[in-house]
This record gives structure tokens, C-alpha cells and sequence, in this order.
């Protein structure tokens, strides 16, 4: 009878490891096969049939609801092109040329994933709308105050992410839609 006594403890150390080490893992990337592009990163597989078994619980456990794999795909970065984090202390040039896809979306959010309050009650740039440069080239000031020309509103509170959301690209394997692709720069500016 003492020989079986070990048996519940390992099973409960096991146990408990597993549990530790699945929640340590859905702390990280959302799943497996990320794209990096510059300071952006992005999981095309995140919205399609193939998505892995941690992909699934971090979008289940997020309340996620990520663009399917033929709608479009979406690009986050939380540092600049320095790999400093980006923080809305500071004011930051995000740069580039046209994306291939038919629209794009520029969105600032906090580290929960909830888009940020901001004075101006502006949450997020078009491609449509966005004012361009001769040859099509752009380029948004984010800052937490407004800026002439293309402003894209940081709100107070200190770190956030952008998100960039690209539809209806032009292959209907997105990743490979961003091959040889340019991704915007984001520069980082003054601080205060």
C-alpha cells in the first residue's frame, strides 16, 4: 500500500506542470508561423482551418475575433523600428508606401487589446482617407497631440500597440501576399 502513495503526488506534480506550462504558453504568441515584417509581426494562420491547438485557445481565451484567411490580415507591433517599446510619451512617424491590399487600417490599442480613449474620440486611420505623397508614399504622426496632416491619436496612458489591418489582398494565401513587402517604418520622436 506504501508503494502506491508516490503515484497520486507524481500525477498531481504532473498535473500541475502541465497546467503551468499551458498557461505560461498562452501568455506568448498567439499560435505558431508568424510573419515578421520590420517591427511588425503577424499570424495568417490565426484566422483559417489550420490554425494550432494554442492559436485556438489564446483567440478563445482573448475573445478574439481574428479576419479569416481570405478577408485580410492584421500586422501588430509593440516597438519601433529601434525595438524600443512603443510608448505615447513619445511622438512616432509611421512610414511607408501603398500596401498590397485593397484597404488598410492603422489602430492604436493598449496591452489588453482595447482600443484607446483619446480626447479627439479618433481611434484609427484608412488607407481611403489618408493623405499621400507624390508616388502614393504616406506618412501618420502618432502622438498624443493633434498633429497637421495624417494624426493618429495615442491617448494618455503610456504603452500601446498598433495594429495594422490589411483586406481583400491580392493572393488568397495572405503571408505570401507580403513577400518582398516593405513594411511601414515607425520612427520614434520626441519624448516628454
Amino acid at each position: 500500500m506504501s508503494r502506491l502513495k508516490p503515484l497520486p503526488a507524481a500525477a498531481f506534480a504532473a498535473l500541475a506542470l502541465g497546467v503551468a506550462a499551458t498557461a505560461l504558453s498562452l501568455r506568448g504568441e498567439p499560435g505558431f508561423g508568424a510573419v515578421r515584417l520590420g517591427a511588425w509581426t503577424s499570424f495568417p494562420r490565426i484566422g483559417g482551418a489550420d490554425i494550432d491547438p494554442y492559436g485556438r485557445a489564446v483567440v478563445a481565451l482573448g475573445g478574439a475575433m481574428p479576419l479569416g484567411e481570405g478577408e485580410g490580415l492584421a500586422f501588430v507591433a509593440d516597438r519601433d523600428d529601434d525595438g524600443r517599446a512603443l510608448d505615447s510619451r513619445c511622438d512616432y512617424l509611421i512610414s511607408g508606401a501603398a500596401l498590397p491590399a485593397r484597404l488598410w487600417t492603422l489602430s492604436a490599442y493598449d496591452l489588453e487589446g482595447r482600443l484607446r480613449p483619446n480626447e479627439a474620440d479618433r481611434h484609427g486611420l484608412t488607407s481611403v482617407g489618408l493623405l499621400r505623397r507624390k508616388g502614393g508614399d504616406f506618412a501618420i504622426a502618432a502622438a498624443r497631440a493633434a498633429r497637421p496632416g495624417n494624426w493618429l491619436p495615442l491617448g494618455e496612458k503610456s504603452r500601446f500597440l498598433l495594429v495594422l489591418r490589411a483586406y481583400e489582398a491580392g493572393a488568397s494565401s495572405l503571408a505570401g501576399a507580403f513577400e518582398g513587402w516593405n513594411a511601414p517604418k515607425i520612427a520614434r520622436g520626441d519624448c516628454s
